[in-house]
């Protein structure tokens, strides 16, 4: 299922959201995901490009941007007729990351497995139904992942996002469970095995794996861990290019390293 198929910002919602949540508001929805289409890659875009991204009118998403200009949180470039994010958001963004200290206590431990690993490693935290990089830190190779600060990459067949799940409570995994069945009922059963199969491999083996099957070029491990002072799960991944490090070097090598740079960060924020 794509992205344009989110159900929050179905054109025909009520705008009280899903009908069982009536606290839900869909016009706010639909704004923070008109922002949220601006990332990598992504830095300016036209009205007809959010509105393919985010399965919205036109005349929706014009009305949407025209507010967050506004606001600040847009900018119209006039130059070439399409919106950046303003500094508004950015400044939103600044003091999101700020918030979390523990980027800057993580970043060592991060570097010094990124070196040992020559791989990339990365600090995530959950979006919806992603996981994006808050921080990250590579390896001496010549080739490393196209990731970065802000990246977004799959929940359920990232280990980064296997590893996130896997420290879940009970109650907080058995909802992404039906938020991720909801979203692609045809893929779930497959994506339900192996994510079973990720929270076995983190109590057993102490860490989540994913073998060619977020990227078919891309092999990677994670770990999952509470930081504490009230900010929600996390994880640690360690990955890299196929054509440069294998499974079983990360497993041999990288896993141990990882494990016991998570084991210093769980619970390092306090109660």
């Amino acid at each position: 299922m794509s992205a344009t198929a989110d159900p929050l910002l179905d054109p025909e919602a009520e705008e009280g959201g899903p009908k069982e949540d009536r606290h839900f508001v869909t016009a706010l929805a639909r704004g923070l995901a008109v922002l949220a289409c601006f990332g990598r890659g992504r830095r300016m875009l036209a009205n007809h490009d959010i509105a393919e991204a985010c399965g919205l009118p036109r005349s929706t998403v014009s009305r949407l941007t025209y507010t967050l200009t506004k606001l600040g949180y847009l900018r119209f470039v006039e130059e070439s007729g399409k919106y950046a994010l303003g500094t508004q958001t950015i400044a939103l963004g600044s003091m999101a990351l700020g918030g979390l200290d523990v980027r800057h206590i993580a970043r060592p431990a991060l570097r010094a497995v990124a070196q040992a690993s020559n791989a990339s490693v990365g600090l995530g935290v959950r979006d919806r139904l992603s996981m994006r990089y808050v921080d990250c830190q590579r390896g001496p190779a010549a080739i490393s992942l196209n990731l970065d600060i802000g990246s977004r990459i799959s929940l359920a067949r990232s280990a980064m996002g296997r590893a996130y799940i896997a420290v879940c409570s009970d109650q907080e995994r058995a909802a992404l469970y039906e938020e991720l069945k909801a979203y692609d009922p045809l893929a779930w059963p497959a994506l339900r095995d192996g994510l079973d199969k990720a929270v076995r491999e983190h109590r057993e083996i102490g860490c989540c794996t994913s073998f060619g099957e977020w990227q078919d070029t891309v092999s990677a491990i994670a770990v999952g861990f509470h930081p504490g002072g009230g900010l929600p799960p996390m994880s640690i991944n360690c990955g890299a290019p196929t054509v440069i490090t294998d499974g079983r070097f990360l497993m041999e090598v990288a896993r141990p390293r990882l494990i016991e740079a998570v084991r210093g960060l769980d619970g390092v924020m306090g109660t």
